[in-house]
């Protein structure tokens, strides 16, 4: 099972306090990786058609988007491990420069092989700019007050992730659309200088743990089979060729060997006896079912208005931007409640009902909707998801001691990133397969299909929630 790792110091005796205004300094700093990795997660969707055309292949694009989920998801347990042993601060500078790396090599891929390869590097730098800040997080309030600073993450991560697709469509349509890549590497130079600097005063509460690189090969292995299944089975391939009967059992063969992996490493990728722990069990499948479906469909809402609206790339981004808004105000209105009330759970249950209506509604709509109603409906979609976030991720660090939350953070987002890697494939499938006919109705109905995917998301990330234990937020600083 999981094996207890060595030992646990901590360094808080020789650090004073920090006071408020030097919390919010080091909060402040952390933001500029988190906005890079949420923004190069979507900043690709809405020149997906672009690069096709500019690169001669329309029908493995979905991999552009997918190959970067997948590493970051089998990133992310590595880098909270491994920050929990070395330091938040050597953790994030590794992050960076590979994160640079990967930039660099998608701005100068020459085809969607090169490409995608280089989105792989960049999503394995996204696992540690996503997590790692909200582990900083953790390390700099107590549970009941961290999610007035997850407020701040939120904004963050949200305007990232909702500016992504608009700034995608600006680039390949009025500039080029490898602008998207080297867009971010001053940025990212000037993040490395920051948190060079500020993650010095950070506390540490250092634990020794062993990388589990087999379990991330074999998770990787196994996710990247079954896409291919998924995206080459009954196109590229008869579903009952030798190509893909192979791949399936071979995909079936890694899912058992990552089971097994699980089960008797010294310290698995996922550890065990946090899954099994219920209320960061219940947590983590609410998180990861909700942002999936509405990661997924923030993809491909980009192409949906091109499709259904013949919105140009820029338009379509920018159409998005409410999205921003209204997640970004869900979320502080989440954060802010779960503070300062006791039944914390109770908001996001609400809300969460009434964003897989909208959902629903787009559903029904999706052939084509009024500008003013589809602004309003992707208003209240946003807005109704966005207190899950802050409920679900503080509810599963209250229950984490301080030298494990950096596995805890990485395991939630491993298993979110597993989820939405699987959903935007599966999304892929669904609409990108329907568009190269040129039939609206069929467009339509690939759509339609997408966004009622979506919606069962939702509603058994509802479903989730319902299980989840409401227990009382702690009060005390680390440390």
């Amino acid at each position: 099972m999981c094996g207890g790792p060595q030992s646990v110091t901590t360094d808080t005796e020789r650090k004073p306090p920090l006071s408020h205004r030097e919390t919010m300094v080091i909060v402040f700093g952390v933001l500029l990786p988190l906005f890079l990795g949420s923004l190069s997660q979507s900043i690709a969707a809405s020149a997906l058609p672009t690069i096709g055309r500019a690169l001669g292949a329309s029908g493995d694009l979905s991999w552009i988007i997918t190959a970067y989920l997948l590493t970051q998801t089998a990133a992310t347990p590595l880098f909270g491990k491994f920050s929990d042993t070395h330091g938040r601060r050597a953790t994030m500078q590794i992050a960076l420069w590979v994160f640079i790396a990967g930039s660099l090599a998608c701005a100068l891929a020459p085809n969607i092989t090169m490409l995608v390869a280089a989105r792989a590097v960049q999503g394995i730098a996204a696992g540690g700019l996503t997590s790692i800040p909200m582990t900083v997080l953790g390390d700099l309030a107590p549970p009941k007050y961290r999610a007035r600073y997850y407020t701040y993450f939120s904004l963050v991560y949200i305007t990232a992730g909702a500016m992504g697709p608009a700034l995608g469509g600006f680039f390949a349509e009025y500039v080029h659309w490898s602008a998207i890549f080297w867009t971010p590497l001053p940025f990212a130079f000037l993040a490395l200088v920051i948190t060079r600097r500020l993650l010095l005063k950070l506390p540490s509460f250092h634990q020794y743990h062993k990388l589990d690189l087999a379990g991330a090969l074999l998770i990787v292995g196994a996710s990247l089979s079954s896409m291919f299944v998924l995206t080459a089975g009954g196109k590229t391939y008869a579903w009952a060729s030798p190509q893909i009967a192979g791949l399936a059992i071979l995909s079936l063969l890694l899912w058992i060997g990552f089971v097994r992996r699980l089960q008797t490493a010294p310290e698995p990728l996922i550890p065990l006896d946090i899954i099994t722990n219920r209320i960061v069990r219940w947590a983590v499948i609410a998180n990861a079912l909700g942002w999936s479906g509405i990661i997924g469909l923030n993809i491909y809402l980009p192409v949906w208005l091109q499709t259904m609206s013949g919105m140009t790339p820029s338009q379509s981004g920018l159409s998005l931007m409410i999205v921003m808004v209204g997640l970004n105000l869900g979320a502080l209105t989440g954060a802010q409640l779960a503070s300062r009330i006791t039944h914390y759970k109770r908001i996001p249950l609400v809300s969460l009902v009434v964003c897989i209506g909208a959902t629903l509604w787009m559903a029904w709509r999706a052939a084509g909707m009024e500008f003013l109603e589809l602004q309003i409906v992707l208003a209240i979609w946003g807005f109704s998801f966005g207190p899950v976030a802050p409920v679900t991720s503080v509810s599963m660090q209250n229950t984490m001691p301080q030298h494990r939350l950096g596995t805890a953070v990485g395991s939630m987002a491993f298993v979110r990133g597993l989820f939405s890697t699987f959903i935007v494939a599966i999304f892929g499938v669904i609409v990108l397969h329907a568009l190269p006919d040129g039939d609206s109705a069929a467009a339509a109905n690939a759509f339609r299909t997408l966004f009622l995917v979506a919606a069962g998301c939702l509603g058994a990330s509802l479903v989730s929630l319902l299980f989840l234990e409401e227990r009382p937020l702690g009060t005390k600083r680390p440390g």
